[in-house]
C-alpha cells in the first residue's frame, strides 16, 4: 500500500497503518520501547494535540503512551494530517486505562504535570527512562493519580488558567531532553 502516492488515504487505510504501529501485544511490548523519555497523555480529547506529540516523540527519540478513551477517532482527519508523516519514527502504544499502562509499561518514575502542584519543571534532574502524565485538555488528571506521584508544573503569570497540553508536553521533554545532553535513543 502506498500512502504517499497522493497524500489521501482512507480512514481504513489508517487506521491499519496505526494498528501495525500499535501492536500492544505483551510479548513484543517492552522490546519495541525506546530507553528514553515516556510522555504520557491520559484520556487526552484534541486529536490535533495528539498528532502534534507524535511528531515530536518521533524527532526526540521519545516513547509516546496514550491512555483511553479519547476524545476522538483515531481515524480523526486531524490526527492524521499533525502525525501520520512520523508513523514509520514514533513509538506509540496504546493502553485500555491507567492500569494497564501501569503492567505494560512498568514505568520507573512518573512525574504528573500540573497547574496543581508547586515544583518547577526546570528544578528538577531527569534520567532517560522518566515517565511526565499530563492529563486530559479539559479535566486534567484525577485526583488518586494526582495523590499518588510527584508533580512538576510550568510557571505561569497570575491570572492565567493553563497552556495548551503540546506546548506543555513539548516545553517539559525538551527541557528533560536538555538535561539528557540530548542524547540519542539506544
Amino acid at each position: 500500500m502506498n500512502i504517499y502516492s497522493n497524500n489521501i488515504i482512507s480512514s481504513r487505510e489508517f487506521l491499519e497503518l496505526f494498528n501495525e504501529l500499535w501492536d500492544d501485544s505483551a510479548d513484543t511490548f517492552n522490546e519495541k520501547m525506546s530507553d528514553m523519555l515516556n510522555l504520557v497523555l491520559f484520556e487526552p480529547e484534541i486529536p490535533n494535540n495528539t498528532g502534534s506529540l507524535i511528531r515530536l516523540s518521533a524527532n526526540m527519540g521519545a516513547n509516546l503512551h496514550l491512555i483511553k478513551p479519547y476524545g476522538f477517532e483515531i481515524t480523526d482527519k486531524r490526527l492524521r494530517r499533525a502525525g501520520l508523516d512520523y508513523k514509520e519514527l514514533a513509538n506509540v502504544y496504546e493502553y485500555e486505562n491507567f492500569d494497564d499502562y501501569l503492567d505494560k509499561a512498568a514505568p520507573s518514575k512518573i512525574y504528573i504535570v500540573s497547574t496543581k502542584v508547586k515544583t518547577s519543571y526546570a528544578d528538577v534532574k531527569y534520567f532517560r527512562e522518566d515517565s511526565f502524565l499530563f492529563g486530559s485538555e479539559t479535566k486534567g488528571l484525577p485526583k488518586e493519580i494526582m495523590d499518588e506521584y510527584d508533580g512538576i508544573t510550568l510557571p505561569m503569570q497570575k491570572g492565567s488558567r493553563s497552556l495548551n497540553l503540546a506546548n506543555c508536553v513539548s516545553i517539559v521533554a525538551y527541557e528533560a531532553w536538555r538535561q539528557l545532553g540530548f542524547s540519542i535513543s539506544k
